[in-house]
């Protein structure tokens, strides 16, 4: 193990801020690293989705290269703010966002993209961030501030051994998001096919209350009250509800918590859909244990004697904008439980619901078992990260 040094960011990087262009001006053009993606991404993405019309002056002022580390220079919470993503190779007339800074390696002190990709996503780091910014409506990071931040750089052959361990177990997870991207899309074109385009006039249209064992809100145990926190009950926001699986919570809360408040306990494949806030409405999860929600939140027990609780998450999916049409409210636009169990959906004939079900079914149980072992990859990364980072834990070489 040789000697970490100790490096200023602006000892290694030069600092650059990004494109800032009207809504008209994207859509078309060339590549775009948008806020998004910095955000939920310790590498930036192989292709780039998004598009902006960017002038040759701009593409070489706003260039992405490999190396270049991003930071998300502004945040609603002090906790967002620095949320990095670190290039792998260089993306021709690409342009970044102008909420975000560029750090480009100036070459003196050898770092690879890799390492740097999961140490700037290191607690070490974060905390050291989360630590300095500066809160006045918006968390933000300028120039003096980045100045003050360090990098801890160990020699190039650990490095490397760092990061080929960490990567290791970064793609074993993004190989399974992808799987369950797909099985996502397999399970909506399932549906679309067999319950949109061949619609049957003998289905009988129900409202949901009739479907479903149970629909109700959630709610908040005080917050004030630390007794009510940090236990082992599972409690989403709706910020955790993207189309997707829920099997562990940011938060969680205790019995007495639950006791306590309007929050109440749902069992395993429980739907749960947002009903507050454009454009949070109508965003899903689907429970794979018991848990919990704010009053943000609606859940939904589908009564399987009627319909699968899969059916019901498909419908709920594709009919997302009618939902968000059915909104209302001025500061914002909200459902409410009376609504959603006033929703109409068409219910199939029981054979109909029982070879789709049949059909469905092993494909949400492999997304299930995908999204566990995702939870569990993402604690050992983290924790091996952290241990890394702080050289609790070393790699022989």
């Amino acid at each position: 193990m040789s000697k970490w040094k100790e490096y200023n960011l602006d000892e290694v990087y030069d600092f650059a801020s990004g494109l800032s262009k009207g809504a008209s001006e994207f859509g078309f053009g060339h590549g775009f690293l948008g806020f998004t993606d910095i955000f939920k991404n310790f590498f930036v993405p192989n292709e780039l989705t998004s598009l902006v019309n960017s002038t040759e002056k701009e593409q070489q002022s706003c260039s992405i290269k490999r190396g270049d580390v991003f930071l998300t220079r502004t945040s609603e919470t002090d906790e967002d703010l620095g949320m990095s993503c670190v290039a792998l190779k260089d993306y021709p007339k690409a342009t970044f966002n102008g909420f975000t800074k560029r750090l480009r390696p100036k070459g003196n002190v050898e770092i690879l993209p890799e390492y740097a990709g999961f140490y700037f996503r290191s607690p070490k780091f974060r905390a050291t961030v989360s630590g300095m910014s500066s809160i006045t409506t918006r968390a933000s990071l300028n120039n003096s501030m980045l100045a003050q931040l360090t990098i801890s750089v160990p020699s190039i052959d650990e490095q490397k051994a760092i990061a080929d361990t960490l990567f290791s177990l970064h793609q074993k997870i993004e190989l399974l998001n992808r799987q369950n991207q797909t099985l996502a899309e397999i399970s909506k074109t399932l549906f679309k096919n067999l319950f949109i385009q061949e619609v049957s006039e003998t289905w009988e249209i129900k409202p949901l209350e009739d479907v479903c064992i149970k629909i109700a809100s959630g709610g908040t145990p005080l917050t004030k009250v630390k007794e009510y926190y940090n236990g082992q009950i599972n409690w989403y926001s709706t910020k955790e509800l993207n189309d997707n699986f829920l099997y562990e919570s940011n938060s969680k809360i205790t019995e007495l918590g639950i006791n306590n408040s309007s929050a109440k306990l749902f069992p395993e494949n429980t739907v749960i859909i947002a009903i507050y806030a454009a454009p949070t409405v109508g965003r899903l999860g689907i429970l794979l244990n018991n848990g919990a929600f704010n009053q943000a939140a609606c859940g939904l027990i589908a009564n399987e004697k009627e319909i699968s609780f899969e059916y019901l998450y498909l419908h709920l999916l594709t009919s997302r904008q009618i939902l968000n049409d059915m909104a209302c409210g001025s500061a914002q636009q909200n459902l409410s439980v009376g609504l959603i169990k006033e929703f109409t959906i068409p219910v199939p004939d029981f054979e109909v619901m029982k070879d789709f079900t049949t059909i469905i079914r092993p494909i949400f149980e492999k997304g299930k078992c995908n999204t566990r072992q995702i939870v569990t990859l993402e604690k050992q990364k983290s924790n091996l990260l952290n241990k890394l980072m702080t050289k609790e834990a070393t790699i022989e070489i």
